[in-house]
């Protein structure tokens, strides 16, 4: 699960991973007892220190390497302040240049897709870069 968090300026939520240094969007593990979008609201605030407010579905995006499946949630911002946790080392707002330039092409295409209005997506990944669809 993940959440796509786009403030009223444009600007899209992103936090650099205490685990290996990468810029991904927020997000986790879905737990056993709890729907996706609250899943996705948890996890974002957990990394970032947001409250969000989760409205759509935006893609699905396989890695096919590792057999992963994420969903990916367009949400509004509705409180909180940012900071960093054990998972998150940077909290930052960017801009979709910004999202091109720091993340990896599988991550900053979620984001990406999120904003043109026309998701769901359907995607496939190896863990670093897109596979075309047949």
């Amino acid at each position: 699960m993940a959440g796509v968090v786009t403030g009223e300026d444009g600007r899209l939520l992103a936090i650099r991973r205490a685990d290996n240094g990468t810029w991904e969007l927020p997000g986790g593990v879905l737990e056993l007892d709890e729907t996706p979008e609250a899943s996705v609201a948890r996890e974002v605030f957990e990394e970032t220190g947001i409250h969000v407010e989760v409205n759509q579905l935006t893609g699905v995006y396989k890695n096919t390497t590792r057999g992963i499946v994420a969903l990916v949630f367009r949400c509004k911002p509705s409180g909180g302040t940012e900071r960093t946790s054990s998972e998150s080392t940077a909290v930052d707002w960017l801009t979709p240049e910004e999202v091109s330039e720091r993340m990896a092409e599988v991550f900053a295409i979620r984001l990406l897709d999120a904003l043109d209005g026309n998701g769901p997506h359907v995607r496939n990944h190896d863990g670093k870069s897109l596979i075309a669809a047949r």
